[in-house]
């Protein structure tokens, strides 16, 4: 009896197991993710800063995810041009998952090209992805020969042809945001999601106009590298010397911040420990809990315990003075 009250206390809050929507779509998703970029093989523009995952570990990783609560998988093109929307789809399938249980995002890269591409390639991400929907298809950068205006209406013509059901943007401030929003708008779509670099070491979005315009439009904010490449779960301050194990990008991110994030870090330990869960949970607890309903999280995994603990950081509640303190504790990178 002692140890179900226990398990009660713990567990039974499911609020942060509850799904939320995507922008002002009927699309439901888990406030935490799982982003498979590094699932490249070695492939592609990006595939220098990706490990080897053997088959197995992919698995393992949609598994724990799925059982923990998590129902939403990014992707996109550039991650090895089809190697890392295919390997979710196989391990999706390894794991006997419906396609009606996930929401998958992929992305269309628009460097050097023109909005008509996206006519040509759709149905490439179509077959990687082998059976599972694209529900939300997302502009990587808007870097483009095209408009806003030309790409939105290009996004809007592979939803009517039911090729994709949402329209997402990545790496767009707040301006062409809005931009974007407005000519989806013109066609009778909303924007879905904007997905931006967001952490609590990344907390620019607070201050230069995403969140606030996300929050006025009913845009999803999805905020990539939460963890700061492993930063903010504490190991690397531990042992400076594990950042040696890193791939180049992932060291640079975490050397950067690593003695200005010590005092975060005490934060989110205690705090952690209050809960009996880890920092790197505790972090994005607080990001998908801080702003309301408005920001949701796509944690990479390379690793299946890596999965889990991300799952598990939607099994506590934070309170308010806990978020605060939090937030104050990272006030230096507002």
């Amino acid at each position: 009896m002692i140890y179900l009250l226990v398990f009660l206390q713990k567990f039974g809050d499911k609020t942060m197991l509850d799904k939320r929507t995507l922008g002002k779509t009927d699309i439901k998703v888990s406030p935490i993710g799982i982003g498979v970029m590094m699932w490249m093989h070695g492939k592609g523009i990006m595939g220098a800063m990706a490990p080897e995952i053997p088959e197995k570990v992919r698995n393992d990783i949609i598994r724990e995810s799925f059982s923990g609560g998590i129902n939403f998988f990014d992707t996109a093109e550039l991650y090895g041009f089809g190697r890392s929307e295919t390997n979710l789809a196989k391990a999706l399938k390894a794991n006997s998952i419906k396609d009606e249980e996930v929401i998958i995002e992929t992305k269309w890269s628009p460097m050097l090209r023109r909005a008509r591409n996206m006519r040509r390639t759709i149905n490439k991400r179509i077959d990687y992805l082998d059976g599972y929907t694209i529900d939300l298809y997302m502009v990587h950068q808007p870097i483009s020969f095209s408009s806003i205006k030309s790409e939105m209406k290009e996004l809007a013509r592979l939803v009517e042809q039911e090729k994709i059901k949402s329209v997402g943007i990545s790496n767009y401030n707040a301006q062409k945001m809005r931009k974007a929003h407005e000519e989806l708008e013109k066609l009778g779509l909303h924007l879905a999601a904007n997905q931006v670099n967001y952490s609590l070491v990344r907390r620019e979005i607070e201050s230069n106009g995403i969140l606030d315009t996300a929050k006025e439009l009913g845009v999803t904010v999805t905020a990539y590298t939460p963890l700061a490449g492993g930063l903010l779960t504490g190991k690397l301050h531990e042992n400076p010397e594990a950042m040696n194990s890193k791939s180049a990008m992932y060291k640079m991110i975490a050397k950067r911040n690593l003695e200005e994030s010590i005092p975060l870090i005490k934060t989110l330990t205690e705090i952690g420990k209050a809960h009996e869960v880890l920092p790197g949970q505790v972090a994005l607890n607080w990001l998908v809990t801080y702003h309301g309903n408005t920001v949701i999280t796509i944690p990479g995994a390379t690793k299946a315990y890596q999965a889990k603990e991300s799952a598990g950081a939607l099994s506590f509640k934070l309170t308010k003075a806990e978020l605060e303190e939090i937030a104050e504790a990272s006030e230096n990178f507002l």
